[in-house]
Order: structure tokens, then C-alpha cells, then sequence
């Protein structure tokens, strides 16, 4: 890191979401590729535009055709994905916009290092850290490998692609999950319905259930 930087002070975290009124924070799904965690992270979005809150959601594809179209699949290259993701979620919910990541994100401690980004940045007037839900998407690997919309498992088992989660690299379930959700059991709708719960009852969001 450089040392001949200085931190700008601006307006801080509770009057930006006075100004905005709503509160920022980062909801992050993990799960199995074919778990489902894209379709439910854009029912979401949409679901919380109409409800009249402003959220963005960054999807683990998507940020390899631009900001991290340099990483590869290898373990060192997936934490550096995790921990740039992380960095622009935390900016997102900062700026108190609701920020919804979906990515396969298989490792503890990398997941651990995004939470922390949020949990660890608290705003030096404010003393309010930037909340970080973690949901966790389940579904078997043998689930998965039936639903292969894309067909990588059936080429990671051929042997096409390497360090494949599930099949040639680990994941690392989440232990302790804000949220979690079996998504052979519960439609799209009823997993939107249970993270909104979740977030009203903890007043992120200001809405009647």
C-alpha cells in the first residue's frame, strides 16, 4: 500500500442516508454454481427498485468481463476476486446504496476478509460499521450437476475446465449465515419474501411485511 496518501473526510455515513433516506449495506450470496444465487439476486434488485430502494448487484460473471477480466480460477486469483468485490460492495453500501453480491465465493476466509472489510470500516463519527449479510444459496452437488444450465459441470467432469467448484476445488460452507436457503425447497418469490423479513425486522429497510 502507498504511504504518501491522505484519508479525505467527507459527510458521514448517517447524514448520507439522512440525505438519501435509506441505510446502506451489502447482502452476499454464496452457494454452488446452479444453486440459484443469480436468479434470486436479480428478484431481489428488482423487488427492492420497486419497493422504492436504491440497490445494485454486482454478479460473479459479470465483473470478469471488466474489473477482474485478469483473474483466472486458481485459489490466489478467487481471494483477489472476493477481496476487489468486497472493496466495491463496501464503496456501494457506503454510499448507502443497497449492494447484492453473487458470487460462488468458496472459501471461508475470503468471505470472512469481505465481511470484515464491512465490519472493520466503521465511519470515525458515526461509530456505525457497514452491515453485511451473508445467504447462504444450498443445494446438493448432485442437484447441481442436474440443473448445469451452463453445462459446466458436465465439462468439468470431462476434464474441460479445471478448478471447478464442486468437482476439482473445494467450497467451504458458510458456518453461521445470516440467511439461508434451501433453493430445491423454496421458490424464487418465497426466498425474496424470507430476505426481506430478514432485513425489515432488523430495520435495514423500512417497509410493512
Amino acid at each position: 500500500m502507498a504511504t504518501n496518501i491522505t484519508w479525505h473526510s467527507g459527510l458521514t455515513r448517517k447524514e448520507r442516508s439522512e440525505f438519501r433516506k435509506q441505510r446502506g449495506f451489502t447482502i452476499w450470496f454464496t452457494g454452488l454454481s446452479a444453486s440459484g444465487k443469480s436468479t434470486i439476486a436479480i428478484a431481489l434488485e428488482q423487488h427492492l427498485l420497486h419497493l422504492g430502494f436504491a440497490a445494485y448487484r454486482l454478479d460473479g460473471d459479470n465483473v470478469r468481463f471488466g474489473l477482474n477480466k485478469d483473474l483466472g480460477f486458481s485459489e490466489k486469483d478467487r481471494g483477489e476476486n472476493i477481496r476487489r468485490i468486497g472493496e466495491v460492495a463496501k464503496l456501494f453500501a457506503d454510499s448507502s446504496t443497497i449492494a447484492i453480491a453473487s458470487f460462488i465465493s468458496p472459501y471461508r476466509a475470503d468471505r470472512g476478509l469481505a465481511r470484515d472489510m464491512h465490519k472493520n470500516d466503521a465511519d470515525k463519527k458515526a461509530g456505525e460499521p457497514l452491515e453485511f449479510i451473508e445467504v447462504h444459496v444450498d443445494i446438493s452437488l448432485e442437484e447441481a450437476e442436474k440443473r448445469d444450465p451452463k453445462g459446466l459441470y458436465k465439462k468439468a467432469r470431462a476434464g474441460e475446465i479445471k478448478e471447478f467448484t464442486g468437482i476439482s476445488a473445494p467450497y467451504e460452507e458458510p458456518e453461521n449465515p445470516e440467511i439461508y436457503i434451501k433453493s430445491d425447497k423454496m421458490s424464487v418469490e418465497d426466498s425474496v419474501a424470507e430476505i426481506v423479513k430478514y432485513l425489515a425486522e432488523r430495520k435495514l429497510i423500512d417497509v410493512k411485511l
